[in-house]
């Protein structure tokens, strides 16, 4: 869904610019508080997971594919303030180094994909978790219809803008039953990837999961009828189980004693490098639902040249190698290095300056 140049005018180009710059200024604060030692490591690679996958385009329609938006994904994983910048480092390198999404219309991007999906993902995945029980299948289950969701409204809100600054005379109402259409398919597709990752995640280390924050295991004491203590290597007698009430407060899942993230982060570093390397080569060659729609509806008429359509990287492919599987391979590889790199050295700041927000300088006044 990334809107090239010449769709939206200028005025309402500018405007959404402001919105995003807004946008990010306000998720830098609030990830300061979403990022401590389990998260924000992770945060990076999830944004390079997520530009990896966004080039798996998958097919939804007859002549039409869907790639992942992402919001839904990030802010369940590393919450909405994180989410939202996570997002935004892979529009701008996309935007930079692939020719893919206007640099004009950057901010019409950010304000799209990586506000309107995560404030809407991330309200109605709270919303679930609240009435479901608390288990990790809610969790799943609530990420699925999350993402669900979160792609046609990302579909609304491009109608919306359209509406307010497009540059070609199209009934409107044409460009929303289109746009709305072909998203609600691409939102099952977003679902499945979302949930699955979730899931995933949440299987194995639930701790680092920002949406299942809150997950408390009944604790169980298990006893012999005497209360004698149980000997290692002795028969165990028949037990009696006390299960300790779930606490009414919301309680953060801790991670266990000295187990590190690093598993976890080779894990999914390897997962991008070969969804981007590798199988993206696969990926559905049929234009996307807001190109298809473009091109149906004329809306496309005023398409402006990227400025950096002659970019080594431009189209997702290097230039001089002549091999279409190589080259779109080297491609992925870079990009999801460039977006590591990016991503992570942001939030290692974000980081950083939390921590001198919370540990002021020691020894004054002594």
């Amino acid at each position: 869904m990334h809107v090239p140049d010449g769709f939206i005018d200028t005025p309402v180009s500018a405007a959404t610019g402001v919105v995003a710059v807004a946008a990010v200024a306000i998720s830098l604060r609030g990830a300061r508080r979403e990022l401590d030692e389990r998260t924000a490591p992770l945060a990076g690679l999830v944004a390079a997971f997520i530009f990896a996958v966004q080039m798996l385009n998958f097919p939804v329609a007859a002549g039409t594919s869907g790639h992942l938006l992402g919001g839904a994904l990030a802010a369940i994983l590393v919450g909405p303030y994180t989410g939202v910048l996570c997002v935004s480092v892979v529009l701008l390198m996309q935007g930079v180094l692939f020719a893919d999404g206007g640099l004009t219309a950057l901010g019409t991007n950010i304000t799209d994909m990586a506000i309107v999906t995560t404030v809407v993902a991330y309200a109605i995945f709270r919303g679930l978790v609240k009435v479901l029980p608390r288990s990790r299948a809610s969790i799943t289950v609530a990420s699925f219809a999350a993402a669900v969701v979160s792609v046609p409204a990302a579909a609304v809100a491009f109608t919306t803008i359209y509406w307010l600054g497009g540059t070609t005379d199209v009934p409107i109402g044409k460009v929303a039953t289109a746009m709305v259409g072909v998203h609600v398919l691409i939102g099952i597709g977003e679902a499945a990837i979302t949930a699955a990752t979730v899931g995933a995640v949440v299987a194995v280390r639930p701790d680092l999961v920002y949406g299942a924050r809150g997950l408390s295991k009944p604790l169980e004491l298990r006893t012999t009828p005497t209360g004698a203590p149980l000997v290692p290597g002795e028969a165990r007698p028949a037990a009696v189980t006390v299960a300790a009430p779930a606490p009414a407060a919301v309680v953060t899942t801790p991670a266990p004693a000295g187990r590190s993230n690093r598993p976890v982060w080779i894990a999914g570093l390897i997962a991008a490098l070969a969804l981007a390397g590798g199988v993206s080569y696969y990926a559905s060659a049929s234009p996307d639902g807001l190109e298809k729609v473009a091109h149906d509806k004329g809306i496309d008429e005023k398409t402006k040249p990227h400025a950096t359509d002659d970019s080594p990287l431009a189209g997702y492919s290097v230039k001089d190698v002549g091999d279409a599987r190589l080259s779109g391979g080297l491609a992925g590889v870079i990009g999801v290095g460039a977006t590591l790199t990016v991503g992570s050295g942001v939030f290692i700041v974000v980081r950083r300056r939390r921590t001198h927000t919370v540990h002021p300088i020691q020894g004054q006044g002594a």
